[in-house]
Formats: C-alpha cells, sequence, structure tokens
C-alpha cells in the first residue's frame, strides 16, 4: 500500500480507525477502542503515526507514544510468558522466561541488567533501583508485571522515534483528518500560560532545583511525583494562582485536567485536610535526586521556599536603589 492508495474509498474504514486512535489520545490520553476487524486495526496503527508526524506538534507525539504503549502493556498483562518473550526478543532483550514446576519462585523472568538499566532509569520508585531487585550473574529476577511495565517503556521510546519521521506531502482526504485533528488538539488543550515574571512570582529568584522543575514541564518531559509536589508547592506559596499552576501542567503528555486540578487544590489547601503545604527540605530533595546543583544561596538555607525569599529580597533592594 502506497501513501497515494489512501484516498481510494476502500480505505475509509481504516482511516477512521487511525483518526478515533488519535482523537482518543486527545481528549483522554488513552487509545482504547478497537476495531473487530484485523484488516482495520492492524494498518490504523502505522497510518495513525504517520498522522500525529503529519501534524508534528511534540506534546501530542509524546501523548500518542505514551496512550499507544500503555494499551500495549494493558493487552500483554493477559498474553503467556512465551509471547512476551516473543515481543521482548524483538526489541534484542537477554531475556529468560523461568521454568519453576514447584511454584516456589517468586519472579517470572531473568533480563540481563543493560537491558533493565535502559528501561528502567527514568522510573522514579524505589522498587526499580537495581540495589532493590534480586541479581544473579547479570541478570535480574523479574515478575511478568514488571517485564511488561519495562516493555510499555521501550515501546514508547519506539513509537516517539517513529514519530519523528519526515512523511511528505499526504492526500487531500487525509489532510482534511489532521486539519480537523489540529483544530480538536488546540480546543482541548488550550493555551497554556507561560509562567511569566510579576510582582508576585520572580522566575530569576527560583533555586536550581525548581528551575529545572520548571523547564522541565515548560518542554513537555515528565517528571517525577515528589518533583510534582515540590514544584506545585513552591509555586502556590510564592503566590502563583492554583489555576495558572494547573495550566503550566498542560503541556504534559499525560496531563488529566481532573485529576491536576484536584491535586493542585489539594496541596493549596483547599480539599481534603485544608492543609496547605509547603515544599520538602533541600536534604529531601536531594536523597530523592530532584537536586541538580547548589550555588553559593543554596549552601546557606534548608528549604527553597528560603532560597527564594532571599533572592527576591536582593532583587527588591536593586530595584529600590534603580529607583532612587
Amino acid at each position: 500500500m502506497k501513501i497515494g492508495d489512501l484516498a481510494s474509498p476502500e480505505y475509509k474504514s481504516v482511516l477512521d480507525r487511525a483518526e478515533d486512535r488519535i482523537e482518543e489520545t486527545i481528549l483522554f490520553g488513552a487509545v482504547t477502542g478497537q476495531s473487530d476487524k484485523d484488516e482495520v486495526e492492524i494498518p490504523s496503527f502505522p497510518i495513525a503515526v504517520m498522522m500525529v508526524a503529519t501534524i508534528g506538534v511534540s506534546f501530542l507525539k509524546r501523548r500518542y507514544a505514551l496512550a499507544e504503549a500503555r494499551r500495549a502493556s494493558n493487552l500483554l498483562r493477559n498474553e503467556r510468558e512465551d509471547k512476551i518473550t516473543l515481543i521482548a526478543n524483538n526489541f534484542n532483550w537477554k531475556i529468560d522466561s523461568v521454568e519453576d514446576p514447584t511454584n516456589s519462585l517468586t519472579y517470572d523472568f531473568t533480563l540481563h541488567y543493560t537491558d533493565f538499566l535502559r528501561n528502567a532509569t527514568g522510573f522514579h520508585d524505589k522498587k526499580w533501583k537495581l540495589v532493590n531487585k534480586r541479581m544473579s550473574n547479570g541478570e535480574v529476577c523479574l515478575t511478568k508485571n514488571d517485564v511488561v511495565r519495562l516493555l510499555e517503556e521501550e515501546i514508547r521510546r519506539y513509537i516517539e522515534g517513529k514519530l519523528d519521521t519526515d512523511v511528505g506531502s499526504l492526500p487531500e482526504t487525509l489532510m482534511n483528518r489532521v486539519n480537523r485533528l489540529k483544530r480538536l488538539l488546540r480546543e482541548k488543550r488550550g493555551e497554556a500560560r507561560p509562567l511569566e515574571p510579576s510582582k508576585e512570582v520572580l522566575i530569576n529568584a527560583f533555586p536550581p532545583c525548581i528551575r529545572e522543575l520548571h523547564g522541565t514541564i515548560t518542554s513537555g518531559r515528565n517528571i517525577s511525583h515528589i518533583g510534582r509536589f515540590t514544584l506545585t508547592s513552591f509555586l502556590i506559596n510564592i503566590g502563583m494562582a492554583t489555576e495558572d499552576v494547573v495550566n503550566l501542567f498542560r503541556s504534559l503528555p499525560d496531563f488529566n485536567e481532573r485529576l491536576t486540578r484536584y491535586q493542585v487544590e489539594h496541596i493549596a489547601g483547599g480539599r481534603g485536610s485544608r492543609t496547605k503545604y509547603v515544599p520538602p527540605r533541600c536534604d529531601t530533595l536531594r536523597t530523592h535526586g530532584v537536586c541538580p546543583s547548589m550555588d553559593d544561596v543554596c549552601r546557606k538555607v534548608y528549604r527553597p521556599l528560603a532560597y527564594y525569599r532571599r533572592k527576591l529580597r536582593v532583587a527588591q533592594r536593586s530595584t529600590s536603589e534603580e529607583e532612587t
């Protein structure tokens, strides 16, 4: 099949399914539907990839790759070990299933540590630290669910790579669908308001940890749970409105407005226990790998908010001196 062939009416059902995959991703951050015909479902995926690549929005690329990877992992959880091994081998993993007739073992696979690290490095839960895994001769012992989660990450990266392909021009029939999806994306995503310097918020006074977290978020890349809590509680405590904090998170591929709004309002003290949370101490952030580096001011304070207030006072004094 060539790209030009897609203009033919016989491919309408395939194009409909491809468009549905992307629409679900935009609206819900997931691909849940499925055609009951393999001749529709299977070719709809590469066509959807081609359409997302044509749209060319980095946010959608990351969101779509994540949605398809999660869909794949949900399906893999119901597959036999031999099928999972076969798929892992497609990515050149060094993996073996573990035969245990007595059912005495708590793991199902062994995976070479290089394949493990390549996919688990971005996971922040302590269970994914190599030191917390059982190892033997360079092989990491894993459960079926562990392997499926690692495969999800491998699949996500694989799809993201495919989305950077230049697909060239598309038939008008397909471009009409692409343009409709572009409009839907703009409507759903809205205009995420960037964090602008103001009397309440001075970006130049952010400590290194907050600057890095903020930069990661605005570039559309995910951060850890403690990173999200730290950034949110920091911004709330320096006077940023909850609505502006919610908008800041819109650039993330797994953005869920209802959940994000609840979490931000909870941290701001508007829900739950009505407690307004403050960011963790600097030593806690260093323990969790959130502290990228320390400058001279960092060495004089113990909390991100203390850093900000100190830098803010310096900035205000400089402004007063300039005015006089």
